[in-house]
């Protein structure tokens, strides 16, 4: 018990933050976000730019107070003078339209194999199962880089009550928290997966990254699952392991060691490289698939998986069983449990989760389940040096910029190149005036040296106040930053963007 104890306070990488989001919270709004978050079609939520409410004019210094509430920054550690690493450090940030907000992140360095690990984790029906992934997936993914003889110490001194060294460093906003009343249960199912993997495994044993993170995804999803049906004598745990399952959540992960570049992608989720070009341009290369109706493969996945007698049913309105628009995500064993076992689990739940109607609604056409995977699609790129930066962002950001949009956003931002470049209006017609207020807007921006000091903020002003000519408009982002809570989500979803630099020094020396 004590060894147990001892390794739980140390993997939990510090001191936990306490869970700020009740369940009763969780409860109250899951029923509204399954409906509005993944459901409605992408285009009910396109950017108007006549925005109708009553609200007063928002001060630049509120916006900016909005917008920086959430950044967060982090500059790998020079040695000697140098950085050794082929990651400079990232710039993140959220901006919630759900409250709570449904979006999590993570970021992590791996302390006991290498590389750094980036996530972003995009919920529905809650916060919940977003939630756990940012606290339990980077443990899964390092348990299974880890070879055998190292497990086998890990397992060991966990045993004999011996000191273990962390396995990862976490990169985090205080706001970033962990949920302390879960920990026991999560390192037990961690610590049964390792002894699993030992199990199966041989004295020599190297999985390859791709392996890893294919494993780490599938068995953290079906600890959820089996979580969620076993329960817990703990009425507050019983509740949200039930939370976890029933919510769901889509994953977008990278994994950067020198030169290599491995991303994960379970969802909705994108990443997408930042390629300076000769000219000094930027050009987008997009690393990551979406797993949703405009993805052919994936439909046809879909309609292979079950009979041919649901072929008309499986995807109906672009969505999962007209349901649910991404194909792939964590929980959600409302698409993955049979009928049978979903009504055994909920009988014997609390009765918080009688109220919630959509635990109790059973999808339409549901006949041959599982209908939904957790399975990553796995994409590997080795980093050249004009790969300069990493943008992954949930579906909220790219709903309302366009790829190449935002690599010119960012590009620019980090080379300063943006104060030179010539005004473009796009083919629009404009007056002396409309160029006047361009010209003004540029001024502001170059005589405060901008007013951003985070990559990820500054994407985030554009892709909430961008106008017809590509630059922020503050009377637009004033009005979208102050729509009440019923009508943020009509409008955007929740944003949540990782931008990652890399060293082009250091990878240039490992590409060569």
């Amino acid at each position: 018990m004590a060894a147990t104890s001892h390794l739980c306070r140390l993997w939990r990488g510090g001191e936990l933050q306490k869970l700020q989001v009740s369940c009763q919270v969780l409860t109250s709004r899951a029923n509204r976000a399954h409906t509005q978050t993944r459901w409605p079609p992408s285009s009910s939520r396109r950017f108007s730019a006549s925005v109708q409410h009553s609200s007063y004019m928002l001060t630049p210094p509120q916006v900016n107070s909005i917008l920086k509430a959430n950044e967060f920054s982090f500059k790998v550690p020079e040695f000697d003078g140098k950085n050794l690493s082929s990651v400079m450090g990232f710039d993140s940030n959220q901006l919630p339209a759900n409250a709570p907000i449904e979006d999590r992140r993570s970021a992590a360095t791996l302390l006991q194999t290498r590389g750094m690990l980036l996530g972003v984790f995009d919920g529905h029906a809650g916060c919940a199962c977003a939630q756990a992934l940012s606290e339990r997936l980077f443990y899964y993914i390092a348990v299974s880089m880890l070879p055998h003889e190292t497990l086998q110490e890990l397992e060991n001194a966990v045993e004999s009550g011996r000191a273990v060294h962390p396995l990862l460093q976490w990169h985090k906003h205080p706001h970033d928290y962990f949920s302390r009343e879960a920990q026991a249960l999560y390192f037990s199912s961690l610590r049964t997966y390792w002894q699993e993997l030992l199990d199966l495994g041989c004295p020599g044993d190297q999985p390859s990254v791709r392996e890893a993170l294919v494993s780490a995804f599938k068995r953290l999803d079906n600890d959820i699952s089996l979580e969620a049906q076993v329960g817990d004598p703990n009425a507050f745990l019983h509740y949200w392991v039930l939370r976890v399952a029933f919510s769901g959540a889509t994953a977008c992960v990278a994994h950067v060691d020198g030169s290599d570049l491995h991303i994960a992608n379970a969802g909705d989720g994108r990443a997408v490289l930042g390629v300076q070009e000769p000219d000094g341009s930027f050009s987008a290369l997009t690393l990551s698939n979406d797993h949703n109706a405009q993805n052919e493969d994936e439909l046809q996945r879909i309609r292979k998986e079950h009979p041919a007698s649901e072929a008309k049913t499986v995807v109906r309105q672009e969505r999962l069983l007209g349901l649910l628009m991404p194909f792939r995500a964590f929980g959600d064993v409302k698409f993955k449990w049979s009928i049978e076992l979903q009504k055994r689990v909920l009988e014997s739940g609390p009765d918080a989760l009688h109220e919630n109607e959509h635990t109790k609604f059973i999808p339409p056409n549901y006949h041959t389940p599982p209908y939904l995977t957790a399975r990553p699609e796995v994409t590997h790129h080795r980093l050249r040096p004009q790969d300069r930066f990493l943008v992954l962002g949930s579906d909220g950001l790219w709903e309302t910029l366009h790829r190449q949009e935002v690599v010119r956003i960012v590009g620019q931002y980090l080379t300063g190149v943006h104060q030179q470049q010539p005004i473009s209006v796009g083919g629009y017609r404009v007056t002396l005036g409309q160029m006047q207020g361009l010209l003004l807007e540029r001024k502001a921006r170059v005589s405060s040296t901008f007013e951003d000091q985070n990559a990820a903020t500054h994407l985030m002003r554009h892709a909430v106040g961008n106008n017809e000519f590509g630059t922020v408009d503050h009377e637009r982002l004033s009005k979208m930053l102050s729509l009440p809570e019923e009508l943020a989500r009509m409008y955007r979803d929740d944003i949540t963007i990782i931008i990652t630099q890399f060293n082009p020094h250091v990878v240039g020396a490992q590409h060569s």
